[in-house]
């Protein structure tokens, strides 16, 4: 694997620029891969490894970054939970870890940079450099993956029964007998106009 520095480098192109989230996202991701058993996340490796982010932010875009995982290869989802927290899944052993930012490494990043008096700035440079178990909190799980959500061809398409649009990876609906789309079931985000 590539060197943090390099890793962050990348991500911070990726990302638009730098920030703490970078720098978490970065180092939560070498971590999960290691303790995973992932040499060679975007080559070799590529097809053992999943991840499930828990949080839309910076973080995220480093994870994607270092792992190349992403949504639209399906090996990477969204688990809209807010919480600065990823878990790295080796497909091909079933070894998982979910790794959690820890809140309290916002107010330790003093003790690391007295000197700046911009916090942003502190924790910024504080978490290239902090400890791993004040910066995170690590967990060894089981990860349950539907095979829906699984990398790949979708399982089905089937077509809603009310506005005709195609459903794939199982996320129709059944209503009074009807297979529908999440939209047709009411959970439509927009207005048609």
């Amino acid at each position: 694997m590539d060197t943090f520095d390099n890793l962050l480098d990348i991500s911070t192109k990726i990302h638009g620029h730098i920030c703490a989230g970078q720098v978490i996202g970065v180092r939560m991701s070498m971590l999960g891969l290691e303790r995973i058993g992932i040499d060679d996340p975007k080559g070799t490796d590529r097809k053992k490894l999943y991840v499930l982010v828990e949080i839309d932010r910076c973080a995220t875009d480093a994870i994607q970054s270092v792992t190349g995982c992403s949504l639209g290869k399906r090996s990477m989802r969204w688990m809209d939970f807010g919480i600065m927290a990823a878990t790295f899944v080796n497909l091909e052993t079933g070894k998982a870890v979910r790794i959690t930012a820890r809140e309290e490494s916002r107010e330790l990043s003093k003790k690391y940079y007295p000197a700046l008096a911009n916090k942003y700035q502190q924790q910024l440079e504080a978490y290239k450099i902090m400890p791993e178990d004040e910066l995170f909190s690590f967990q060894d799980v089981e990860a349950h993956i539907p095979e829906c959500d699984m990398p790949g061809r979708p399982l089905r398409r089937v077509q809603c029964d009310d506005c005709g649009d195609y459903v794939q990876d199982c996320r129709e609906i059944s209503q009074n007998g009807k297979t529908i789309c999440r939209a047709c079931g009411g959970q439509r985000y927009y207005t048609v106009i």
